[in-house]
């Protein structure tokens, strides 16, 4: 039975994951390119690129300050699965449902904030050493080991005990979200890590997959902060990046999640992004535009020059285009890229096996 097919028992005990649910530790599966074709065919894959349209269209037309009130448990789960599936959100089918009454979601995303704030913390706590190298700084080493030495504990402050079997299969993804002590690299590869991670927590119900807003606004974007700040301090190399060819060095989801956000927006259009004050009035609510704002306090010289692509992408006439491009764009530059995918890992939330169509 294929993991997305698995419904709740409709007499739920205390036990949240099924019965069926084995966790294992995740590994990678894609040593060689012709093992690609295994993962495009995958559950995994499915599943995941399921989360990221159903997050794309919940954020669709909302500000970062948008007002909006997190589903306190899981009553009324089953209309509002409904209604997703009226509107067509296919993807949604890819996440089992958490079981009625079990956690309070609100206090889910709380929980991952204050975690990505003890990271930020110990940011602080391991300042760069003096070195000869400008890049790569050692001192992420250190930052790293502890993450590496903690992640099981922090997951398990927002996983509650009667999940404590999953926490260490989706600590993994926590500790592969941070980029690579050895490389001291971060690219969209990790970036992918932290996305999965919180599909994993939406599969076993410690979050709720209709709180999408809250996901990315609260969450993901509280990552970002974290990633950034990673980036700044350590000095990090981008992994496998493509240079000026390539949409950005270190990041890719926000600026589809961030052109959702922008969709009929009334007066700012994508030629916009490319004007610094339009961004620096507006970079507060957008995700897209925040990511611009760190590209150019990041790099210097002209915008066309540094990030010729999203250049390019200034010229496309409307946010919806921008987004649908950029999808495909993802697809094809990230998660159809043996260099990126080949350091992905599955387990039994995120597994190898074929989708079974049913």
């Amino acid at each position: 039975m294929a993991e997305g097919e698995r419904q709740p028992p409709p007499d739920s005990s205390e036990e949240a994951p099924p019965a069926t649910q084995n966790f294992i530790i995740p590994k990678k599966e894609i040593h060689t390119v012709p093992d690609m074709g295994k993962w495009k065919r995958s559950q995994a894959y499915a599943d995941y690129i399921g989360f990221i349209l159903t997050l794309n269209e919940g954020v669709k037309g909302k500000k970062l300050t948008f007002e909006y009130k997190v589903s306190e448990m899981w009553n009324e789960v089953h209309e509002e699965k409904e209604q997703a599936a009226k509107q067509n959100v296919s993807c949604d089918e890819c996440i089992p449902l958490p079981r009625a009454g079990h956690y309070a979601p609100q206090e889910a995303i709380e929980k991952l904030v204050a975690l990505l704030n003890t990271l930020d913390r110990w940011i602080d706590e391991t300042p760069p050493v003096d070195q000869p190298s400008r890049f790569g700084n050692k001192a992420y080493r250190t930052w790293y080991a502890k993450l590496d030495e903690e992640a099981e504990n922090l997951v398990a402050t927002v996983v509650p005990t009667h999940l404590a079997a999953a926490v260490p299969e989706v600590a993994v993804y926590l500790k592969e979200s941070v980029g690579n002590s050895t490389r001291i690299d971060y690219g969209t590869g990790h970036e992918a890590a932290f996305a999965a991670f919180l599909c994993c927590l939406c599969k076993i119900g410690v979050l709720r997959v209709d709180d999408q807003i809250a996901i990315v606004f609260k969450v993901f974007n509280r990552y970002l902060e974290v990633m950034r700040k990673l980036q700044k301090t350590y000095r990090m190399e981008p992994a496998g990046s493509q240079g000026v060819w390539g949409l950005d060095d270190f990041q890719f989801l926000p600026f589809i999640w961030g052109s959702s956000q922008l969709i009929d927006h009334p007066y700012l259009e994508p030629r916009h992004f490319v004007d610094e004050k339009a961004v620096n009035e507006n970079h507060k609510d957008y995700m897209f535009l925040e990511c611009i704002l760190f590209i150019t306090e990041m790099k210097t010289g002209p915008f066309a020059e540094h990030s010729n692509q999203l250049w390019n992408i200034s010229a496309v006439p409307s946010w919806s285009k921008v987004n649908q491009g950029l999808i495909r764009m993802y697809k094809a530059e990230c998660l159809e890229k043996f260099p990126v995918i080949q350091h992905f890992k599955f387990g039994s939330l995120l597994p190898i096996h074929p989708v079974t169509s049913g």
